[in-house]
């Protein structure tokens, strides 16, 4: 059993900023697109390849939660004449965690695909009411390991938007519109679950500028910065589920104690699996066979994880494991960032603190990022760059009354010459506890180790990189003028200046405690709320300031260095088109005859 699964007498809780990591002297790719071609092999497998995952709580309905996993990246809308869709032999699935005295996978729902050609005759992929390469999908869902049991047979997938005279005229699909023909593929599953499934395809909701990025780290703010994705297209599985059927308990989400409830945190991952061999046969036919067991191929949970954390030379083994049997040294590419070797100077300047003996940094090399350098001496004491101290100096009579005391969770958060171990590596691998020191710095008086003002809780002591979820906290209406894209960042930030919710330490509804890291929706900017996370964010959020606040010399820590942090800006601030209003919330796919790029 996994050492984090026994359990914890905790009140669940906490500040959660997500980040990309990676440690060591070897450099490695600092940044990449949410699993688009993120490991060598599977970039030679794109029909298997996971971009992204996405969990949130259904914004028109406080009862159902959103679960989104999206495959095949960098879809051309024109690409034609044989367009994208999902694979046959492959074994899709979405896999759900609810329940940490359990060994694996909760829940999983697994899809498969066929395809067949209704008029093989035709180049053509719609012509005269019939589909080429038209796809249909199983969908069994899979309980505590048990049988697998179909809840959807013979769902459609919508034929690709190609164009009006394939999908509206009478001469192709006679469809009135290719939104309500998609929409049209919603399915209600059986077994009693209460499910809505969708597989279709849709505009890629990710946004990023890939050029800007890859060309090492010059990122190009207020000077032509381009979405590397926009108007391309992904395919998309999306689950509309009751929260009583993922809640471990089966209980509904009005049941929940407060909107914290640690018994509502569910963790979220995605797969693809191939079978072990595939033998191409003889003949002019061109067919193939299968045989041996699924392999697992791809796999995602949080993003950036194996694009920016993992080095070259251990992708496509993450690839092939699990979040229950993950390999011990990410815990240490997740507590030394390689990130944070170019958010700090090699030359401390400007009052910083002596480098680490030994350390070498690369901050002068890349200055997009120069508004964004890591706290070398918070509070006059601490430093969190990589190869630092940290807080693992901390005495047992300053650990006591924090997490840091208990007698697991302590030791794994407080490592000494890996300082992000308190902060980034519980979020990729446990979430956070509610106790002191993850929660705002409102209350704290100055002293980020008391107790604080509660925002979050997705805590699921599972060991493993998984999207985790509190499916108690409510949704932040989409039309509120409190809505940010920027998740727990915004909600931290309201949290410790707005007047409404910073005179007092009392657990409040705080606007987008539903965001990023707190699961994902659709709309968060999860590349500058992750380059913020590496920079500290997370750690100031808490109460360990950035270096030019002095404790007692100024009335605020709302300095010059935190502004620069909160006003910094990857480039591209959101996706290049709208999102559904409803589900499955991704939004049409591009169509191949209009699109201009």
């Amino acid at each position: 059993m996994n050492r984090f699964t026994r359990p914890l007498q905790w009140a669940v809780g906490a500040c959660a900023i997500t980040a990309l990591a990676t440690w060591g002297t070897v450099q490695y790719t600092p940044l990449e697109a949410s699993s688009h071609r993120e490991a060598p092999l599977i970039a030679d497998d794109p029909l298997a390849d996971n971009t992204d995952v996405y969990a949130f709580k259904d914004p028109n309905n406080s009862e159902r939660i959103i679960l989104i996993a999206n495959y095949i990246p960098f879809q051309l809308a024109q690409g034609g004449p044989n367009y994208y869709t999902f694979g046959e032999n492959i074994r899709y699935e979405i896999h759900v965690k609810n329940n940490a005295s359990t060994t694996g996978d909760d829940i999983v729902y697994r899809f498969t695909f066929t395809r067949t050609n209704g008029d093989p005759t035709t180049f053509f992929n719609a012509r005269l009411g019939q589909q080429n390469l038209k796809t249909t999908y199983t969908c069994e869902k899979i309980v505590a390991g048990g049988t697998p049991v179909t809840i959807v047979s013979n769902g459609v997938v919508p034929a690709y938007n190609i164009g009006p005279r394939s999908i509206n005229t009478g001469v192709g699909l006679a469809q009135a519109s290719y939104t309500a023909y998609r929409q049209g593929a919603v399915t209600a599953a059986s077994g009693g679950g209460g499910e809505q499934v969708f597989c279709g395809s849709a505009d890629d909701p990710f946004y990023v500028d890939l050029g800007a990025i890859f060309d090492l780290a010059g990122l190009r703010a207020n000077r032509g910065a381009r979405d590397g994705l926009a108007k391309y297209n992904v395919h998309s599985i999306a689950l509309s589920i009751p929260v009583s059927t993922l809640q471990k308990n089966s209980q509904p989400a009005s049941a929940a104690a407060n909107i914290l409830d640690g018994n509502y945190v569910i963790g979220v991952w995605a797969s693809a699996s191939r079978p072990a061999m595939r033998t191409l046969n003889g003949g002019t036919t061109g067919t193939t066979s299968t045989s041996g067991n699924y392999t697992q191929v791809s796999r995602l949970g949080m993003p950036l994880l194996n694009e920016a954390i993992n080095p070259v030379g251990a992708k496509d083994a993450w690839n092939r494991t699990t979040p229950y049997n993950e390999a011990a040294v990410t815990d240490d590419y997740l507590s030394n960032p390689e990130l944070g070797l170019y958010m700090a100077d090699n030359t401390p300047m400007n009052g910083a603190a002596p480098k680490p003996s030994g350390q070498t940094y690369y901050g002068e090399a890349v200055p997009a990022l120069s508004a964004l350098r890591i706290q070398t001496k918070s509070l006059g004491s601490f430093d969190f760059r990589n190869g630092a101290a940290g807080l693992s100096g901390l005495t047992s009579a300053q650990r006591q009354g924090t997490v840091f005391a208990d007698p697991t969770f302590g030791p794994y958060l407080l490592v000494a010459g890996k300082p992000r171990s308190v902060d980034i590596k519980p979020i990729f691998h446990t979430g956070v506890p509610n106790l002191p020191p993850y929660q705002l710095a409102t209350g704290k008086n100055g002293n980020p180790l008391a107790a604080g003002k509660p925002f979050i809780n997705n805590f699921l002591p599972v060991l493993g990189d998984m999207l985790r979820l509190n499916m108690a906290v409510p949704a932040t209406p989409r039309n509120s003028p409190d809505f940010s894209n920027q998740g727990l960042l915004a909600a931290a930030v309201l949290g410790i200046t707005d007047s409404r919710y910073n005179g007092s330490t009392a657990l409040q509804n705080i606007p987008n405690m539903d965001g990023f890291p707190n699961g994902r929706r659709l709309e968060d900017e999860v590349v500058k709320i992750e380059l913020q996370a590496v920079s500290g964010a997370v750690l100031a959020a808490i109460g360990l300031w950035y270096d030019d606040y002095t404790p007692g010399t100024s009335p605020t820590p709302a300095t010059s260095q935190l502004k620069g942090v909160l006003n910094f800006t990857a480039g591209v601030e959101k996706n290049d088109t709208t999102l559904s209003a409803s589900f499955p919330y991704v939004q049409t796919p591009w169509q191949g005859m209009r699109v201009r790029r």
